[in-house]
């Protein structure tokens, strides 16, 4: 399907790019889950009247004709199952984080917390919990020497994920806060297209992710040729449900009666 236009709505010109070849792998941008999943969507436009909405979930349902031609570019065997830990997803557009405090974030059910380091000028994604006592770290702060601290026990770690300052610990005995078990596991991150991306896989050999697969690229967001408005909106249902009634212009007069300027229709 190449474009869907909102023929019924003239005044907002909606047009969905959908890459045939792409479904096969699912592109995700922010697959949040219960209790308040959130959305993040780019508007990216040229020239006036021209809307490009680019769809940042994924759909379950397939879009392919019923005798599909032979496939160019298959990256994945048939028997294998997709990763969906071994994926990048978005967390949030830089511009909705606040750098003077930790977000807490759930994506595919984990619990993250996502903060700026200043130390190393970067946002880094965090498990959401102390290693000490597995209090959120995202109802913390971050400390005046840029660390985060957890807001339990006040334990404080830099953007590494190791442990910096235990107050509690005798200043003149063993550096217990260097012990591994009193750090933090880092998802590897990174940001493009102003958003916030993790790996959500914590196994070593992803380590350095990104020097072998970016997350994906949408160029007209960076183009300066586009105007580009990008948000982020919690909903309390999945991801399936909102792309289905995306994909759904019949509604609109309905659903959004009063809001949208609709033509009248000549059928009673």
């Amino acid at each position: 399907m190449e474009a869907l236009g909102a023929s019924s709505v003239p005044s907002f010109h909606i047009r969905t790019i959908l890459d045939k070849t792409k479904l096969r792998r699912p592109m995700f941008l922010n697959l949040h889950s219960n209790p308040t999943p959130s959305s993040t969507f780019s508007l990216v436009y040229k020239k006036q009247s021209k809307f490009k909405v680019f769809n940042t979930m994924s759909s379950t349902v397939s879009t392919e004709p019923t005798n599909p031609p032979e496939p160019v570019l298959e990256t994945h065997s048939q028997g294998e199952k997709f990763d969906w830990y071994s994926q990048w997803y978005p967390i949030m557009p830089i511009w909705d984080l606040d750098k003077r405090r930790p977000h807490a974030k759930k994506v595919i059910g984990l619990d993250v917390v996502v903060w700026w380091d200043r130390n190393e000028e970067t946002w880094k994604v965090f498990d959401d919990r102390c290693p000490h006592r597995l209090a959120p770290l995202s109802e913390g702060r971050i400390d005046q020497w840029g660390r985060l601290q957890c807001v339990y026990h006040g334990w404080c770690f830099n953007g590494s994920g190791d442990c910096k300052f235990i107050p509690q610990a005798n200043p003149d005995g063993p550096p217990v806060h260097t012990a591994k078990k009193a750090c933090v596991a880092v998802y590897p991150s990174t940001v493009q297209n102003n958003i916030v991306w993790f790996w959500p896989n914590l196994d070593p050999r992803y380590k350095d992710i990104l020097v072998e697969k970016k997350p994906p690229y949408i160029p007209e967001i960076d183009d300066p040729s586009y105007a580009s408005l990008m948000g982020n909106r919690d909903i309390p249902y999945g991801y399936e449900i909102l792309i289905e009634n995306l994909m759904d212009p019949a509604h609109l007069p309905y659903a959004h009666h009063g809001i949208l300027e609709i033509l009248p229709s000549k059928n009673r």
